[in-house]
């Protein structure tokens, strides 16, 4: 049997409190339904942590006991503290994987991985989406067909300001003619990054069986993969595996 992916779920739980149409989609939050759908899976044991919890919720035993993180924020991006953030971007480089949904590509953290303003333009509309797998051989989009649509979603399009992607998984296309690097990976130090666009707070889509696929297929990937290398954070001064003689 594989070994256990140990996830965190992260959200700022802000909208699902204040705004009754989103409360009425998830009325125990996004970060509830996401780790429900992963829990589901056999080898996933998956909690959750909020922005108004001590520390975020981001501890540092809640971290050291965390394979991938799920990030989803939106209106509270500047009240994430530095020092977390800090926190989390070691762990990343370290081996941590990190999967950042929708509104999450303005985050402090994911912007620090990314190095870039991760920019883009978006429209609140309620258009149809249409995700093409522009990858086939990722194991991201393992199981998944050429394309799957979401019916009614807040548009982001190009240009979006990120770094070019290891692999750009899939691309989406819009109703009103946009289209959008949706689902982009990344390796950053010993971890792995991926950001997957769709997750609007006033729409269903974290209940859409192929939204559940590609983010239980993002955690499996994000995973860490055991090997050398535990701690990168320092620079050894390394003594050499072999005697040897410097001639003048």
């Amino acid at each position: 049997m594989a070994d256990t992916i140990r996830v965190t779920v992260w959200n700022e739980f802000r909208h699902e409190k204040t705004d009754q149409e989103v409360a009425d989609v998830y009325p125990d939050g996004i970060h509830a339904q996401i780790a429900k759908f992963l829990n589901d899976e056999g080898n996933i044991d998956a909690g959750t942590a909020t922005l108004d919890e001590p520390e975020h919720g981001l501890t540092e035993e809640v971290l050291a006991n965390t394979d991938v993180l799920i990030w989803w924020g939106h209106r509270a991006h500047g009240e994430v503290a530095d020092e977390i953030v800090d926190r989390v971007q070691q762990r990343i480089l370290n081996g941590m994987g990190l999967v950042v949904l929708h509104s999450g590509h303005f985050s402090k953290i994911f912007r620090r991985m990314m190095g870039t303003n991760c920019s883009l333009k978006w429209r609140e509309a309620g258009e149809r989406e249409r995700l093409w797998v522009t990858d086939p051989a990722h194991p991201i989009a393992e199981g998944l067909g050429e394309f799957f649509e979401i019916p009614h979603v807040e548009m982001y399009g190009e240009f979006f300001d990120i770094p070019t992607p290891d692999s750009t998984v899939f691309t989406s296309w819009f109703q009103g003619g946009e289209v959008f690097r949706s689902g982009v990976a990344y390796h950053r130090g010993k971890g792995k990054v991926f950001y997957f666009r769709p997750g609007h707070e006033t729409f269903p889509i974290f209940f859409q069986p192929e939204v559940q696929k590609v983010i239980l297929n993002a955690v499996r990937w994000a995973a860490p993969t055991k090997g050398p290398y535990s701690d990168l954070s320092r620079a050894l001064n390394y003594q050499a595996n072999e005697t040897f003689e410097v001639e003048d």
